[in-house]
């Protein structure tokens, strides 16, 4: 199947070389999106050979991710992963992402955090648990890593699901909208890297996110 990678990417100079080379061992096609960045981001990526998509400024991870979906849906792939470009995910988990895929045949695989979480600041582990909870039920699936940006996404949901939301909230509306849809979402083990990052990701915008989608659940019945 026709597949590639998404990469969404915000003043990730430091980084974004090394992720695209060590990915691409496993993907051919590598897609960075490149968010309004200040620094060589879009410049290191079209050099390591990788399609860049440039927004003029900073609009937020959910929209690159849009921008990423369009294109990739555009472009005939199939099968689209999506991997944080600040070198918290290891490239080398794609391969398991696809053994596994071929097993299940699962519309969304998300790599779930489930032995690292420890490793989280105690704070995002709280964040992860509060966010994780109240999405699985509003989903009706059991989704124990809500936020893993670290996913392999069939073409067909995003062909189906209207994204609304700009920022890290995004990856929340997918998955709801998703499985009410009837799309099936299963998870797999992986290994996060853990440095000097800063989370963007706010609990209470999530859960605004949550509010809203309850209650246009509640008007449709």
């Amino acid at each position: 199947m026709k597949t590639c990678l998404l990469l969404p990417a915000y003043n990730v100079s430091r980084t974004v070389k090394r992720v695209i080379r060590e990915a691409n061992l496993f993907v051919g096609d590598i897609i960075v999106i490149d968010d309004g960045s200040r620094d060589k981001t879009a410049e290191i990526a079209l050099a390591c050979g990788a399609v860049v998509l440039e927004h003029t400024h900073n609009c937020g991870k959910g929209m690159a991710l849009r921008t990423g979906f369009d294109y990739a849906v555009r472009a005939g792939y199939q099968l689209i992963f999506t991997m944080d470009s600040d070198g918290q995910h290891n490239p080398s988990d794609l391969p398991r992402f696809l053994d596994h895929f071929r097993l299940v045949d699962s519309d969304i695989l998300i790599g779930g955090r489930f032995e690292d979480r420890a490793a989280m600041p105690l704070h995002r582990q709280l964040n992860n648990r509060l966010i994780s909870t109240v999405g699985s039920a509003l989903c009706g699936q059991h989704v124990p890593d809500f936020q893993s940006g670290y996913r392999l996404i069939k073409a067909e949901v995003l062909k189906a699901v209207s994204l609304k939301t700009e920022h890290y909230e995004t990856e929340s509306e997918l998955l709801i909208k998703a499985s009410r849809l009837g799309f099936r979402i299963e998870s797999i083990p992986i290994r996060s890297v853990y440095g000097d990052e800063i989370s963007h990701i706010k609990p209470l915008r999530e859960m605004r996110l949550f509010t809203k989608l309850l209650i246009a659940s509640l008007r449709d019945r």
